[in-house]
């Protein structure tokens, strides 16, 4: 358990900050592309990380990790470039450039925005996007890891947005164990925690190999659903910090009275221990819901990942895919 904890204690992110300068229809690509060729270290590999809406792949590019289908209408503001950085001095050109024509800039780490705020804006804008920006090293000895923003599914914005997941109840969020970070602010400037100062550092913030156990169970309204929802309540908050325990309603399925459509209730529980500690733990404290042994899985905690994401049959290569639909929990 400590040497789990030890390590997400020790995530590093790489992020970058947005200037919110508003454009004026003079300024056109032309001007900013040469802008950015100018300031690029490499301007030779510019037009091959950017994509404009005169471009074929520019539909799939802005939509290939969309969550919240509304943000594709035809009607959607939609951004004027997308670029798709290798590298810190490309992001510091088009932070530039963007404040010399009066652009607004967008962050994507993993494009999982429900809100669709890495993506849209009312003005013309521009979004950095960090799907290349995905690597991951680990140093063991240290028990740290640097972690770039678009690692997985977006880590970057997992980690800004506070990091909730399944262990934060054990752990805490995952953005309060983050101990350093590296990003670029507004005027193009790579910093890290101490050259930023803790107020800042406290604001752009919001693992573990270890057995779990997990299980679903469903009831239907003739299973006193309803019943056994009102009765969670009640449960849930007081279990021990271990255990992540959710209920996801369905409003109408088929009933086993043939003809007839009923309510259900799944109810799942994560836990970081093994299925001996978990069963006699729910039998004790909510006995109504029936749980058996045979209802529970151990598993390691990436695996729980692509549980509770409802994914299937699949190796862990999934978690890579950018373009997942699914909205995972981590």
């Amino acid at each position: 358990m400590k040497s789990a904890q030890f390590l997400v204690n020790s995530i590093f992110l790489l992020n970058a900050l947005f200037s919110l300068s508003r454009a004026t229809s003079t300024h056109t690509y032309d001007s900013f592309l040469h802008c950015l060729s100018l300031y690029s270290e490499d301007s030779s590999s510019i037009a091959k990380v950017i994509y404009t809406q005169n471009n074929s792949s520019y539909p799939s590019v802005l939509e290939f990790s969309m969550q919240n289908l509304r943000f594709s209408t035809a009607t959607t503001p939609k951004p004027w470039l997308i670029i798709t950085r290798f590298d810190a001095s490309q992001i510091q050109a088009t932070i530039y450039c963007s404040r010399e024509h009066g652009l607004q800039i967008r962050t994507r780490s993993g494009g999982h925005d429900l809100e669709g705020l890495s993506y849209v804006s009312e003005v013309p804008c521009v979004i950095i996007d960090l799907i290349n920006f995905r690597s991951v090293d680990v140093d063991e000895e240290n028990r740290v890891a640097w972690v770039q923003s678009g690692a997985t599914l977006g880590i970057g914005g997992y980690f800004s947005g506070g990091g909730y997941g399944l262990l934060f109840r054990n752990y805490g969020l995952a953005g309060d164990n983050i101990i350093d970070a590296q990003f670029i602010d507004v005027n193009g400037r790579i910093l890290d925690r101490k050259a930023t100062g803790e107020d800042l550092f406290w604001a752009i913030r919001g693992g573990g190999g270890a057995t779990v156990t997990t299980f679903k169970v469903t009831k239907t309204l003739e299973q006193n659903a309803i019943k056994l929802i009102h009765r969670w309540q009640f449960v849930a908050h007081n279990l021990p910090d271990e255990t992540f325990f959710m209920v996801d309603l369905i409003a109408s399925v088929n009933s086993s009275q043939e003809g007839k459509r009923t309510g259900l209730a799944s109810f799942s529980l994560f836990f970081l221990g093994d299925v001996d500690e978990l069963v006699p733990l729910i039998q004790e404290r909510f006995p109504e819901l029936g749980l058996v042994k045979e209802d529970c899985t151990e598993m390691s905690w990436i695996e729980s990942i692509l549980f509770f994401g409802g994914i299937q049959n699949k190796s862990l290569d999934v978690l890579f895919d950018k373009l997942s639909k699914q909205n995972l929990i981590m």
